[in-house]
């Protein structure tokens, strides 16, 4: 009895619910009536639930993380040496990619040949002196140089090209003039072709004598003139720098020379050309613990590319005075250059191995970048575009 009156009760809201103007209701079975009740409940309270129920919310697509390739290894030359092969020197790989592949550097394949001169002799077609090279072979090798499409760049630009990729000519050189000399040596043999070429010329300044040097003032006049770039040969300059040179002897040589300089020049000198050749790992720490940021040896491995130094792990066997560079650890304070009589002979081949390195480039640059992208981009950002 209770359970029906329940569902009069319920009947009667319902009822109430549909306003005053309904019809009046017909007389009902009780059973029929509750069950009629129960049913409209139920509906009702269905569409409430349903009105109420939260929207569902998509499910994502799982997104599948992107595998970065493997790096190609580095451009290989069958022209180096057998003990001798590339050297990197730039540790973090993005920021390497980044530069090598920014449009606005130096292209993949720039090359730099350093060739130094210690002397030009100009009375004879053959050179007396083994170290020294005539005036003849001099203006061929200036000549060769030219027609291959070689321009000359300062210590800045190669330092600028080493560090950053900064864009030089695709194929340049550095011309470096060993010791003191008197202005009358770069006038006559170098500045014909500043004149003509705009090409500068780099001196490895001995700083012995410092203001008493009595061809000081006219090297400062060719400084300030812009085209003769000094840099960094010592003091006492005849004992080169070695592992077994106290401390204070390794100061005195590139602490002296930087004092000199910062004095005479008004500039540190940013290049050691080691005197002699000599170097070891504690000369070129302390080198670069004073801020040099370059330094060259006599050993000639070959030409110089980005994060790309050809070096020797293993001492030369034919060469019982050669100094392995590769132990030192630093590739960019142990250099390779060329004496000027043996360049001549490689002019051809650096600039075929330009050529290549440039190739091979192309070749790899599909992988370089891809890795790039999903590796330096999320932190880097995108390589660079082209700036006009």
């Amino acid at each position: 009895m209770k359970r029906f009156l329940l569902s009069l009760s319920l009947l009667a809201v319902l009822l109430a619910s549909c306003g005053t103007d309904a019809p009046p209701a017909p007389n009902l079975d009780p059973n029929a009536a509750m069950t009629q009740a129960f049913a409209t409940v139920n509906a009702a309270m269905t569409a409430t639930a349903q009105s109420s129920a939260p929207t569902g919310t998509p499910v994502p697509t799982a997104t599948i993380p992107r595998t970065p390739p493997a790096l190609p290894t580095a451009y290989q030359s069958s022209s180096l040496a057998p003990f001798v092969s590339p050297h990197a020197y730039i540790t973090d790989t993005c920021q390497y990619l980044r530069a090598k592949w920014d449009p606005n550097n130096a292209a993949p394949g720039t090359v730099v040949l350093v060739i130094m001169f210690h002397g030009i002799e100009k009375a004879s077609t053959e050179a007396m002196d083994p170290k020294n090279i005539s005036s003849r072979d001099f203006k061929k090798l200036m000549n060769d140089l030219h027609e291959l499409g070689f321009t000359a760049i300062n210590t800045q630009q190669l330092s600028d090209f080493l560090y950053t990729n900064a864009k030089i000519p695709s194929r340049s050189v550095l011309l470096v003039v060993d010791d003191r000399k008197y202005a009358e040596n770069f006038n006559t043999w170098f500045r014909p072709y500043w004149n003509e070429w705009g090409w500068p010329v780099v001196n490895s300044w001995i700083s012995a004598f410092g203001g008493a040097d009595n061809v000081l003032a006219e090297n400062v006049a060719l400084e300030k003139e812009g085209w003769v770039d000094h840099q960094a040969h010592g003091v006492v300059h005849n004992t080169p720098m070695g592992d077994d040179s106290t401390d204070d002897y390794l100061r005195g040589e590139l602490q002296g020379s930087i004092d000199v300089f910062q004095q005479y020049y008004g500039k540190a000198p940013i290049a050691i050309i080691w005197p002699g050749g000599g170097f070891g790992v504690r000369p070129v720490q302390m080198a670069r613990q004073l801020g040099y940021k370059l330094g060259f040896t006599v050993n000639p491995r070959g030409p110089l590319m980005f994060n790309w130094i050809p070096q020797a792990d293993t001492d030369d066997p034919a060469n019982p005075y050669d100094i392995a560079e590769g132990p030192v650890g630093d590739p960019l304070l142990t250099l390779p250059r060329y004496w000027d009589t043996d360049a001549a002979s490689k002019l051809d081949e650096i600039r075929i191995m330009g050529n290549e390195a440039a190739a091979y480039a192309e070749q790899v640059k599909p992988v370089e970048l891809e890795y790039y992208d999903i590796v330096c981009a999320p932190t880097l950002g995108p390589i660079p575009a082209a700036v006009p």
